[in-house]
């Protein structure tokens, strides 16, 4: 075993991911780029008018040239709609092709149709962030090789290195013509921003397009053009509209999780980043829409307008920047209707990809422009680790997402969720997966208060006036977790296996923890 920077025991080899002796995490800045990034395939013009339309799915995968032992990529734009996965996999199989490698960016329940081809052995590798009934196979130790989890910002930097090299890349495309230009902003399955493709269409071997709304050349806009594309299969469906977006996502009315966010807005509001061109990322979930709409009467009762709006983007966003409170929005992801809507109409609403999202080794990373991000997390503890990944059963059953790159940008990094969840505690003496270590991150809210990093004293001394006359109460770390203790009262141990069924990198690609086998 060896101990990593935050103190995580890690085997000095794992079988099916190798030698970690010298990928141990060492710090969250402590590893940085040298050399080139990878190259991409060179590409010739295709002839006869320059279709490149090859049929279907399963031609198409006979197509590409995909053979057993291959690495194939998608995304997950598509998020629980997403049709493209189970039929790419389910022709692979049917074609007698084996011993692949998934690479997605993120897997959901929809994707438990491919758990008999893990079982009979079409996949024996994943890549990518698990959710749901697969995280809970893989948990079970039914893979026979570790999944792999990296950031939104470590996936495609671990393709621009040459760590991973994707063979074929599949790309759900809403919309798409016969030379192969794709939009996510148009169509029957339209989803809006496809920003996590952009890297696997650049970097790919082969890159396929699989769409179901063709049309004729050449498409207007286009997200990523054809120069990337080599195939196009044409299918009846990409996905379901109703798992691709929400319709309109909703901002709790839980008062005690509007108190939270009541006290991360006054946070912001305090510290000294709230200003004329802040710039903040603040997520779906029902605390951080909350948190949203509390800025917007702090925005409009202080005269302030923001510079943009970052990451995955809702519609309460796009409000702000249609009553001219935020001048931009940059959009890796579209998580509702309103948002695709307004990426297919106003050009200050602006398309990026996950290289140019959250990628630490690029040299113009956006979330490294960030002022705020407001996150969550299923346990924080008394260090500030935050786990993303394992549930308190030590399931794991969520991805890594944008939660790594956030907190390392941002120049204040807010985790706000409630001091227990049912009656499982949230904050603890040691996190059972370190997903984000405590050095990036600045704050915990709970129902209790503000909890600040004790090395933001320079945070604490700019808010502790504003917190006073405005009774945002602080409370430390060490109570929080004797608060939940006390709460919750004993909590069973949770019972793992030496057998490593997850690899947890840090953004740079160095080991930050590893999940262990699950025993029931």
């Amino acid at each position: 075993m060896e101990i990593n920077a935050v103190k995580r025991k890690i085997p000095s080899r794992i079988e099916g991911y190798g030698e970690t002796g010298e990928k141990l995490y060492e710090g969250a800045f402590a590893r940085v780029p040298s050399g080139y990034r990878a190259g991409p395939r060179m590409r010739a013009a295709v002839p006869n008018g320059g279709s490149k339309v090859a049929g279907g799915i399963k031609e198409a995968v006979m197509a590409s040239g995909l053979k057993s032992g291959m690495t194939v990529s998608f995304h997950h734009h598509l998020r629980n709609g997403d049709f493209v996965v189970n039929e790419v996999i389910r022709a692979c199989a049917e074609l007698g092709i084996v011993d692949l490698t998934i690479f997605p960016t993120a897997l959901f329940d929809v994707h438990k149709a491919i758990i008999p081809y893990i079982e009979s052995g079409v996949v024996t590798k994943i890549m990518g962030s698990v959710n749901g009934a697969i995280g809970k196979l893989v948990s079970e130790g039914k893979l026979d090789t570790p999944v792999v989890l990296r950031s939104h910002g470590g996936r495609p930097r671990a393709v621009v290195s040459g760590d991973v090299h994707i063979d074929v890349a599949f790309i759900a495309a809403p919309t798409a013509d016969r030379a192969g230009n794709i939009s996510g902003r148009m169509g029957k399955s339209a989803c809006g921003s496809i920003g996590y493709a952009f890297t696997d269409a650049e970097y790919a071997d082969v890159v396929v397009a699989v769409t179901d709304n063709l049309q004729s050349f050449p498409i207007s806009p286009i997200s990523i053009p054809g120069i990337y594309v080599d195939l196009v299969a044409v299918t009846d469906s990409i996905g379901d509209p109703a798992g691709i977006v929400s319709g309109t996502t909703k901002v709790t009315r839980d008062p005690l999780r509007l108190l939270i966010a009541s006290y991360a807005s006054k946070l912001i509001e305090a510290s000294p980043y709230f200003m004329d061109g802040i710039s903040f990322q603040t997520g779906a979930g029902g605390i951080p829409l909350a948190v949203t709409a509390f800025m917007k009467e702090a925005m409009k009762r202080r005269n302030i307008t923001g510079s943009f709006g970052l990451g995955g983007i809702t519609g309460y966003f796009v409000d702000l920047m249609r009553e001219g409170l935020v001048r931009k929005l940059m959009d890796v992801q579209s998580f509702d209707l309103e948002a695709v809507n307004s990426i297919s109409s106003d050009p200050n609403h602006i398309e990026i990809s996950a290289d140019w999202y959250a990628n630490p080794w690029n040299c113009g990373v956006a979330v490294n422009m960030l002022d705020i991000v407001i996150l969550g997390a299923t346990e924080v503890d008394t260090d500030f680790n935050a786990n993303v990944n394992t549930e308190a059963d030590g399931a794991l059953l969520h991805g890594i997402g944008g939660h790594q790159d956030t907190a390392a940008g941002a120049k204040l990094t807010i985790i706000a969720q409630p001091l227990l969840r049912g009656r499982i505690p949230c904050v603890v003496e040691h996190v059972h997966t370190v997903t984000t270590p405590g050095d990036v991150v600045d704050a915990l809210v709970t129902e209790f208060g503000v909890t600040l990093n004790p090395r933001r004293q320079d945070l604490f001394d700019a808010v502790a006036d504003f917190a006073i006359s405005s009774q945002m109460p602080f409370v430390t770390m060490e109570e929080l977790a004797a608060r939940a203790r006390a709460l919750s009262g004993p909590m069973e141990p949770i019972h793992v296996a030496d057998r490593v069924v997850a690899v947890v990198e840090w953004r740079d690609g160095t080991v930050i923890d590893v999940v262990r086998q699950i025993e029931r």
